[in-house]
């Protein structure tokens, strides 16, 4: 048995005594004291401590998929004009001839469009000593607040711009009711799904969806669909399937570079999106085909998010803040250069 015995320090205390008992080829054992003690600050001392704080996984995508008019101060509405052209009167075409009495006029009519606006709240309640504590671990308590503070808005505008708000009445891009939906054609194969259709086929699901918007647009480029959106698991199709001789070629690579879009100059975009999944008709993933652009689609962020007040409490110890802002629901300014295509 060997032991260390304390010794006296400077300051007077002891250094704790440790005590090593080998029995039985090298079994061993320490007393409650030297482990609560005596060896504490070696967890501190031999630990290898990665500074970089584990945050939790979570994606956001709206920016990439949806146009921000920002601006207008807290309001409760946003709203937008729009005007339709007709003329009355006269013959056919508005053609004169030699007889010709009467002369078509112009008409216009002109509407008001508006949406909900909504106010998003949260507050940090930081209290004092946590954050000294913190600190002196080298932490800042106010600083992790703000990123999940952050992380929750992002989190509620991903939701009402591919969904909406359900208990408010509120659709995001994914599932506007005034948006008809169809399934794609059944392939070869004897169903809808691209997993079991031909590149060929699935070239086809897509140039319906875009010509369907630019047909309902009156065959206006404008009103073409440049940015589909569809399930990960399509997407993941798309990328891993290999074409051609020597299957250099993905699926998603022949889309681009053979859709209807890309022939009319229309450069044309594939993403994946969590937000497809079962949203079609039976709970089918949906492919949703639509013209990315602030006349066709958007939503307004009237007041960015915002730390409006701070203030000590006495009461708690603590510091609380409180966080506004202000968004639009979706803001659909014209249906026809959408499509849904369900059951891919």
């Amino acid at each position: 048995m060997s032991v260390l015995k304390g010794n006296q320090l400077s300051g007077g205390g002891n250094v704790p005594v440790i005590k090593s008992n080998f029995q039985n080829g090298g079994g061993h054992y320490m007393n409650d004291s030297a482990i609560s003690s005596g060896l504490a600050f070696l967890n501190g001392e031999l630990e290898k401590r990665d500074p970089k704080l584990l945050e939790p996984l979570t994606s956001t995508t709206w920016p990439r998929d949806i146009a921000v008019a920002m601006g207008g101060g807290w309001v409760e509405h946003v709203t937008n004009y729009n005007v339709n052209y007709a003329d009355v009167g006269g013959g056919e075409n508005g053609l004169g001839r030699g007889q010709t009495t009467e002369i078509p006029a112009i008409q216009i009519d002109t509407a008001k469009d508006w949406w909900d606006v909504f106010t998003f709240l949260r507050k940090l309640h930081v209290p004092l000593v946590d954050q000294a504590l913190l600190r002196t671990a080298g932490r800042s308590l106010d600083e992790m607040m703000t990123k999940g503070l952050h992380l929750t808005y992002d989190k509620t505008v991903d939701e009402n711009v591919y969904i909406g708000f359900a208990r408010l009445g509120t659709s995001g891009i994914v599932n506007n009711p005034n948006v008809l939906s169809s399934l794609v054609p059944v392939g070869a194969s004897g169903t809808t799904s691209w997993a079991t259709k031909t590149p060929d086929e699935i070239l086809d699901d897509v140039n319906m969806a875009i010509n369907e918007t630019w047909t309902q647009s009156e065959f206006d480029l404008q009103g073409m669909a440049n940015h589909i959106l569809i399930s990960p698991e399509a997407y993941k199709l798309l990328v891993g399937r290999r074409i051609g001789d020597a299957g250099q070629v993905s699926i998603l690579t022949f889309l681009l570079e053979n859709n209807i879009g890309r022939n009319q100059g229309i450069d044309v975009s594939i993403f994946p999106s969590r937000w497809c999944i079962g949203a079609g008709v039976g709970g089918t993933d949906r492919l949703v085909a639509y013209a990315n652009n602030r006349d066709t689609i958007e939503f307004d962020m009237t007041v960015p998010l915002t730390r409006t007040i701070t203030q000590p409490s006495a009461e708690h110890h603590a510091y609380i803040s409180t966080y506004a802002a202000q968004f639009s629901e979706v803001k659909f300014k014209r249906l026809q250069p959408i499509a849904y295509y369900d059951g891919i």
